[in-house]
């Protein structure tokens, strides 16, 4: 909402990779199901021919390694931004698409209005390296804004082929010797790379669920770190709106946060956590 507000429009893709704890997708209805409701003009119409199809969280089974269920998972999850991509362009070009949640938003109104000139991608988490691995998969992508990175899911073999630039945003509490290790491969093969870490801060303070929980869940939970949600909620915006304007021809004043991109600032630092730690 973030991004929105600052007139981007933003793609939210609600992945089917059965990492989340749940989810659902619409699919049509069997013919034995439809020929046995009665027929009225409620269940003749497009989106009453759909039933939900509920996925449930995948959990590692016994004995399985997580990689081999988590790298899957990555690239279905980078498929799907891609998709989403594309979904914008028929959108754009005016091609009707059904949109079986809202039927009083009217798509047609983005015709010719969306600029896919600039389109960069943006993740948190196992998001983030989503959003890694998308910008690969589609040139449309032009940047990349990673949200304290879980990099374990991406394959080694292809992190020379990351050649375009990325922002690494780290919170102070999140990152591991090995996921930092990653972050440095990367940066080892693409110049591009930038990388700033928010002091006081946890993995969930890049999240709207740090404002959710109150003082005995945060606790418990650790969903707030000792820095203030709020200014970290704003560190990470300016900082991500800043690199944007670096690589994607906008016109907005986002340079005056410039600062923010090389770790220069109250409550940040340039590079990766590891070593530092006020909590």
């Amino acid at each position: 909402m973030e991004m929105a507000s600052w007139g981007f429009l933003v793609a939210a893709v609600e992945h089917r990779d059965q990492s989340a704890c749940m989810t659902y997708y619409f699919k049509p209805k069997s013919e034995h199901e439809q020929q046995n409701e009665n027929t009225t003009p409620e269940t003749t119409s497009s989106q009453y021919q759909l039933q939900e199809e509920w996925l449930p969280f995948r959990k590692l089974k016994e004995g399985e390694k997580e990689f081999r269920l988590r790298n899957p998972q990555v690239h279905q999850r980078a498929n799907e931004c891609v998709r989403a991509l594309k979904l914008l362009k028929e959108i754009n070009s005016g091609k009707s698409v059904d949109n079986v949640l809202h039927k009083d938003l009217d798509l047609s109104m983005l015709k010719g209005r969306i600029d896919f000139n600039n389109v960069a991608v943006m993740g948190h988490s196992f998001g983030a390296a989503t959003a890694i691995l998308a910008q690969k998969k589609h040139d449309d992508f032009k940047c990349a804004v990673a949200l304290d990175a879980w990099m374990f899911p991406l394959e080694n073999q292809l992190y020379h082929k990351f050649i375009k630039p990325i922002f690494f945003i780290n919170s102070e509490r999140f990152q591991t010797a090995e996921n930092v290790i990653k972050i440095k491969r990367l940066c080892s093969t693409n110049k591009q790379i930038k990388i700033i870490t928010i002091l006081g801060s946890v993995h969930q303070s890049q999240t709207d669920f740090t404002f959710l929980t109150g003082h005995v869940l945060s606790r418990i939970f650790q969903t707030k770190g000792t820095i203030d949600p709020y200014v970290a909620l704003e560190i990470n915006t300016r900082a991500a709106l800043a690199f944007l304007k670096r690589h994607l021809d906008l016109k907005e004043d986002f340079g005056q946060w410039d600062a923010l991109v090389e770790g220069h600032g109250e409550h940040i630092i340039p590079d990766t956590p590891f070593q530092i730690c006020s909590l």
